[in-house]
């Protein structure tokens, strides 16, 4: 008897072969983190004796958890899948952009830049991503094929329907699609999901001992070399483990005894807190911060 796992991992399998079929280069973008590496487990089970119809590309911010981009390109080499990687810092320098400042310099929304050159320097016409819609409002809003227009801008009022498991990927030149293959999956489904296919994920998502910043608002930062930190900052060190890997300067851990998937579960299903409401700093910029960056171009 299929269960619902089974109906979800269809749905995924069905949008990337879809992908396959209604595009001529697409991508998938891949940081090392548990929606992605579900991406490519998904896509091993879609196109497997074969190659992937597509690379993995990572647009690497440089303030990155070590571990997540050690496990990055550790699978792109076991599974001799092509990696693309493109740094923030190029385009920085390309593009003469400010970098970013404060405590917490984030780069969330400079690689947005980064992300509009690779696609255009790879004529990408899809690039496949593994945003859920539980994880924020703006991502909640979105179709499973989101058109971008040709500078890579999001428009929520100009979505195409999406009937049963119609997805229109039709594009005029320029233009490229989104598309989410797990935007119905919710994080503790992802997670049901990692223990029932035995996945492999960075250390970094459970339980571990690390010095965090304390901020004023009670997260606990990964104390690391790019924040700007002064002598009032209190330093903790905590037992923790990461919900979600962006970069280490917006990140936030949480405090935790989950040493295994089956206790990461079982603390799921006590969580009062979204996944980014728990852990990211940059959607607190204001109530619209993701649809803004959306906007703009970002993932």
């Amino acid at each position: 008897m299929k269960d619902y796992l089974d109906e979800l991992e269809a749905e995924a399998i069905y949008i990337l072969r879809e992908v396959a079929g209604q595009f001529d280069r697409p991508a998938l973008l891949f940081s090392g983190g548990k929606d992605s590496i579900c991406l490519v487990h998904l896509a091993l089970k879609a196109f497997r004796p074969g190659k992937f119809p597509f690379p993995l590309v990572h647009v690497d911010t440089g303030h990155n958890f070590r571990e997540a981009l050690e496990f990055r390109d550790a699978l792109a080499a076991e599974l001799g899948e092509q990696l693309i990687v493109r740094n923030v810092a190029d385009t920085i320098a390309k593009q003469k952009l400010q970098d970013a400042k404060g405590k917490f310099p984030s780069r969330n929304a400079l690689q947005t830049y980064t992300l509009l050159e690779v696609i255009e320097e790879f004529e990408f016409d899809a690039c496949i991503g593994g945003a859920r819609r539980d994880e924020e409002k703006a991502r909640a809003k979105e179709r499973v094929f989101s058109v971008r227009d040709e500078f890579g801008q999001w428009d929520p009022k100009l979505q195409r329907p999406e009937l049963w498991s119609i997805y229109n990927g039709k594009i005029d030149k320029g233009e490229n699609v989104r598309v989410f293959p797990i935007s119905n999956w919710t994080e503790l489904d992802v997670w049901n999901y990692i223990k029932r296919e035995n996945i492999a994920l960075p250390k970094i998502y459970f339980t571990h001992e690390r010095e965090c910043v304390l901020t004023e608002h009670g997260q606990l930062m990964a104390n690391n070399e790019f924040l700007n930190l002064d002598e009032n900052d209190r330093i903790v060190t905590k037992k923790v483990r990461y919900r979600t890997v962006g970069d280490m300067t917006c990140t936030a851990a949480v405090e935790s005894e989950a040493y295994t998937v089956d206790d990461i579960i079982a603390e799921l299903k006590e969580a009062k807190i979204s996944e980014r409401g728990a852990t990211r700093m940059d959607d607190r910029i204001s109530e619209a911060a993701m649809e803004d960056r959306k906007k703009g171009g970002y993932f």
